[in-house]
Order: structure tokens, then C-alpha cells, then sequence
């Protein structure tokens, strides 16, 4: 008898104008697969994203050209404070980003992200010296809070049945965008040197050699700008225990006495207790988040690494690659990506879960990672062969591992916390990714001064040590640790 009253007891009020309600009608006339969403969400996300590794490829060329360091092992000390500088300013500002986005808006944070990455980048590949380079780094972090709340905004848009895919076309394009901001760097970058016939050397370009691909992005940045004022908003601006008395009343006279009234109650209980439930309680978040900065730490400290190993030169280990060498590698990771995560990774969550998934890739990793220092003995096709697939398989396992974690923290809180969560998970996340590129920075020039050690010479020092992170890692994803997530 309970289950005959069940739907009036749960019947939607949809209020005048809410533009949550608007977008919740919307979705119930929803049918088929939401591609114009889709798109809005993966450009959005890949506008945010292309800044932050952009400057990868040149930034050891960046840092020479300063002349702030006095030796060139010195360099990637230098040049992890600047990657740095951008995950500092975010971890400052995410929380209170994220609450915003509850309190105003998904809609107004993520134009205010954008339009910083017009501003911000623009004047980044403009810097004239160091200081300059960290200062418009760490605004375009602290300016810049959209990822937490287009997170929140890709399971609000969504029919249930299609939020995964939401999610997992945000840490799709994050992924991508990881890798396409490097590859453009790598092929824009010093113009006038690699594209003689295009660019003088006493142009624009030729002045500020790494200004040509943070203009590109911020030009497509504007375009995304202009784009986002065309988004709904998906907060409900209204109280949500609003419902009215008429529908509860009706809803007690429908239902059998006993049975109804402990629904009821129940629901409101529910309902009640989590609206108060303190974020920094919900155990199935926090874990959620602590695994993600463990990962967060690692990707951001091998994206760091890669690009100085690759362009570093052959007496330290590295690969002795150009820019558009190493902008080559990433174009290709960043294709195969695109098509694993729309044509595999659906289904392979949905067989096996975010956790599996998760756990699955992280374990991985650790052995192909440890081959990449004998990956710099190979020269020729040989070389260009094993890298790209190692670049690819290497990218895929850390994108499956985010868009897991990414399902788990939004499946963990209600609509009214989730900016709040997705900040919290920001701020933590950014502290990390802080000290990746930092650190990254100083492990890769201390192993390039210990080339004749016993122990690890060189770069297999720096594989080992990040596969250390990466073991943490996966330890973490097992239970009592990750547990009791909402399905």
C-alpha cells in the first residue's frame, strides 16, 4: 500500500520563476542523449583548462630567458614556482568560490572564470621578467574558481541516467586540455625562431617569444565567454522545504496512517539532517577528496617532469626534444584520449564502478612509469614510437582515475552543498597541485646533479619517487579507506 501513495508523497512543486525549476521541467521533457549540454560543458571546461599546462613546453626555455638562474640545473627550481603560482592562487579562493556558486549562482562564477582567462593568460605571455610571470599566474588561479562549480553544474543539467557521462565529459576535457594547452605551447611558442618565413623577429612575436599561444587561448577563451551568457542557471532559488502544506496534507489523507506518517517523517528527518550535515563530516567525501589530491599531487608533478625531461638535454637524461616535439607527443595523447573517454570509459565504469576503475588504473601506472628513464636510451623511430604510446596509455589511466573520483565526490552530497563540496575538493586539490610542479621542479634538478650515484642515478630517482606518490595512492583506494559511497 505504501508504494501506491509513493508518488504523490514525492510530486515535484515546480516554482515560478527558479531557474533550477525551469531546468528541472526542462529535463523531464528530456529525451535521447543531450548533446548541446555536452558541448557547452567540454568547451567551458577546456577553456579553464588549456591555461594551466599551456606553459610547460617553453617554461624552461621562459626561465633562461629571465636570466634569474645562475646555473642550468637551476632552472627547474625556477620553473616550478611559476607553475606553481597558479595552483596557490586557486587553493586560496575555491571554497569561497564554491560558495557562491550556492549562494548566486553556477552561471556567474563560471563567466567571471573565463573572462580571467582572457585577462590573466593574456598578460602571462606578456611577462617581461619572473615576478611578473608569478604575479598574473596566481591571479589567474585565485580569479579563475569555474571547475568546482561546472562540476556541480554537469550533474544539475543532467537526467539522472546521464549524469556519469557529465561528469565524465568534465574530467574529459580537463584531461584533454592538459594536453592540448602543452602541445599548443610546444607549437606556438618562439614563433619567430621555429616559423621564420611568418614571424620577424622584430614583431610582437619575435619580442615576446611565448606570447603566441597564450593569445590563442585567450582568444578562445572570449569566444567561450561570449558563449556562456546563453547557459541556464541550475540553482533552485527558492527554500527547498517549501513544499506546501496542501501537498502535505493530501499526501496524509492519501496514505495509510501508520505506514505513511514514517515515511513522512522519515523523509523530512532525512532531509533535515542533511541540510546540516557538516561537509568536513561526510566521511564518503573527505575520502573521496584526500585520494584525489594524493592523484592530483602526482599528475601535476609528472606534467612538470615530462615536459623538462623531454627538453632537457641527453647528458642529463633527457630526450634533447624542441618545443614542437614535445607539443607533437601531447597532440597525439590528447586524440586518443578524446576517443577512449567517449567510446570506453562509459562502459567500463558502468561494468566495473568508479572505485575498480580507479584502482585498476593506479596500479598500472606504477610499472609503466618506472620505464620512462629507460625509454631515454632509445633514439630514432624507436624512441618516437615507444613515447607516444607511453604518453598515451599514461594520460588514459590518469584521466580514468579523476573522472572516478570526480562520480564519487558529487555522488556523496545533495544539490544545496555541492558547490561547497566541489570547492573544498578544489582547495585541497590546488594545495597539491601547488606542490607538485614545485616539487617536480626541485626532484628533477637535484637528480640531474646525481647522474653517477649508485643508487637510481639521474631520472630513474625522479620515476621512483613519483611512483611512491602513486602507490600511496592506490593504497588509499581500497577499503576501510574509500567506502560507503552512494551508488
Amino acid at each position: 500500500m505504501a508504494q501506491e501513495y509513493r508518488e504523490p508523497l514525492l510530486k515535484k512543486k515546480y516554482h515560478e520563476n527558479c531557474p533550477g525549476c525551469k531546468v528541472d521541467q526542462m529535463k523531464e521533457l528530456q529525451r535521447g542523449l543531450p548533446l548541446r549540454q555536452l558541448v557547452s560543458i567540454w568547451i567551458v571546461v577546456l577553456c579553464a583548462a588549456l591555461p594551466i599546462s599551456s606553459l610547460f613546453p617553453f617554461l624552461y626555455f621562459m626561465i633562461r630567458d629571465f636570466h634569474i638562474s645562475k646555473r642550468e640545473e637551476d632552472i627547474g627550481y625556477y620553473a616550478g614556482y611559476v607553475g606553481s603560482a597558479f595552483m596557490l592562487g586557486r587553493a586560496s579562493t575555491s571554497v569561497l568560490w564554491g560558495i557562491i556558486a550556492d549562494r548566486y549562482g553556477r552561471k556567474p562564477v563560471i563567466i567571471m572564470g573565463t573572462i580571467t582567462v582572457v585577462v590573466f593568460n593574456t598578460l602571462f605571455g606578456l611577462s617581461v621578467n619572473f615576478y611578473m610571470a608569478v604575479t598574473t599566474r596566481f591571479l589567474l588561479g585565485s580569479l579563475n574558481g569555474l571547475l568546482g562549480p561546472i562540476k556541480a553544474y554537469a550533474v544539475e543539467i543532467f537526467r539522472e541516467e546521464h549524469q556519469a557521462l557529465g561528469l565524465s565529459t568534465v574530467s574529459t576535457s580537463w584531461g584533454i586540455g592538459l594536453i592540448i594547452g602543452p602541445a599548443l605551447g610546444g607549437f606556438l611558442a618562439q614563433p619567430a625562431e621555429k616559423y621564420p618565413n611568418i614571424f620577424s623577429k622584430d614583431s610582437l612575436f619575435g619580442r615576446f617569444p611565448y606570447f603566441l599561444p597564450c593569445l590563442a587561448i585567450s582568444l578562445f577563451a572570449l569566444g567561450v565567454t561570449i558563449a556562456t551568457f546563453w547557459l541556464p542557471e541550475t540553482l533552485h532559488k527558492h527554500n527547498d522545504n517549501d513544499r506546501s502544506s496542501d501537498d502535505s496534507y493530501d499526501a496524509l489523507e492519501a496514505a495509510p496512517h501508520e505506514s505513511s506518517s514514517k515515511e513522512i517523517t522519515e523523509e523530512d528527518e532525512g532531509r533535515e539532517s542533511t541540510s546540516k550535515q557538516s561537509l568536513l563530516k561526510n566521511w564518503p567525501l573527505m575520502s573521496s577528496i584526500i585520494v584525489y589530491c594524493v592523484f592530483s599531487l602526482h599528475d601535476m608533478a609528472y606534467t612538470e617532469i615530462f615536459s623538462l625531461w623531454a627538453v632537457s638535454p641527453r647528458k642529463f637524461g633527457g630526450l634533447s626534444y624542441s618545443t614542437k616535439d614535445v607539443g607533437e607527443v601531447l597532440a597525439i595523447s590528447g586524440f586518443s584520449l578524446l576517443v577512449f573517454q567517449l567510446s570506453v570509459y562509459p562502459t567500463v565504469e558502468r561494468i566495473l564502478g568508479p572505485v575498480m576503475v580507479s584502482r585498476i588504473a593506479s596500479v598500472l601506472t606504477i610499472p609503466l612509469l618506472q620505464s620512462y628513464s629507460y625509454i631515454a636510451l632509445l633514439s630514432g623511430f624507436t624512441l618516437s614510437l615507444v613515447l607516444n604510446c607511453a604518453s598515451i596509455l599514461k594520460n588514459v589511466l590518469s584521466v580514468s582515475i579523476i573522472t572516478g573520483l570526480f562520480i564519487l565526490q558529487n555522488r556523496a552530497v545533495d544539490q544545496h552543498q555541492r558547490g561547497a563540496a566541489n570547492g573544498i575538493a578544489m582547495t585541497g586539490m590546488s594545495l597539491f597541485k601547488a606542490a607538485g610542479p614545485a616539487g617536480g621542479g626541485a626532484l628533477f634538478s637535484w637528480a640531474e646533479k646525481r647522474q653517477d650515484a649508485a643508487f637510481l642515478p639521474g631520472t630513474q630517482m625522479v620515476f621512483f619517487i613519483l611512483n611512491i606518490v602513486e602507490a600511496v595512492g592506490v593504497l588509499m583506494t581500497f577499503k576501510p579507506f574509500l567506502a560507503q559511497h552512494r551508488q
